[in-house]
């Protein structure tokens, strides 16, 4: 029986009305959560990537990855190894801060995490946060006993390692050697 984990993949599709709906649409059909989703045009702005996250063993990544390819708005589907990708998701936290101690100790924080502060207000500071789930969590996780007031997430967007890209027209050989991992 196979495992189920999280799997990233990266998929260039179409800058057109619709298209988001179509690929969510074959992810829900099959009964799949997408546990993040990010999009946004790429360098050519006929053409946006999405970056999906979603919990699945071998097999079942294999079939969705092979039905999106089928969808005549997509370009290129890639499933990202984490071994071989770089993750990272933004997340704004406002945070309650109505004394100048309380400020002070909210702004530490930010500095050891290496978070920006984006606002600040007499009973409020708001930081922004790039990394990974886990220093979103630890953040997240400190600034709770301040008062969390509100806090949203991008979602997580990745991209392979080095030379390689998703386009096959770029892609450079030699770096890493995926063999037949790469769908």
């Amino acid at each position: 029986m196979n495992q189920i984990t999280r799997h990233t993949l990266a998929v260039l599709v179409d800058n057109e009305a619709g298209v988001l709906s179509r690929v969510v649409r074959l992810f829900s059909g099959k009964g799949y959560n997408i546990e993040s989703l990010a999009v946004g045009t790429t360098d050519d702005p006929r053409v946006s990537r999405i970056t999906i996250e979603v919990m699945a063993d071998d097999k079942q990544i294999h079939l969705i990855s092979s039905q999106l390819r089928k969808l005549i708005c997509v370009h290129s589907v890639k499933l990202l190894k984490a071994e071989h990708s770089i993750r990272r998701e933004l997340v704004l936290i406002k945070v309650l801060a109505q004394t100048s101690e309380t400020r002070n100790e909210v702004i530490q924080i930010a500095n050891i995490f290496r978070a920006s502060i984006i606002d600040v207000s007499i009973s409020s500071i708001t930081l922004a946060v790039i990394g990974d789930e886990s220093k979103a969590e630890a953040i997240q996780n400190l600034l709770r006993e301040f008062g969390i007031l509100e806090l949203v997430r991008t979602g997580m967007v990745a991209l392979e390692r080095g030379q390689y890209t998703i386009d096959e027209q770029t892609k450079e050989k030699g770096e890493f050697d995926y063999g037949k991992n790469v769908l």
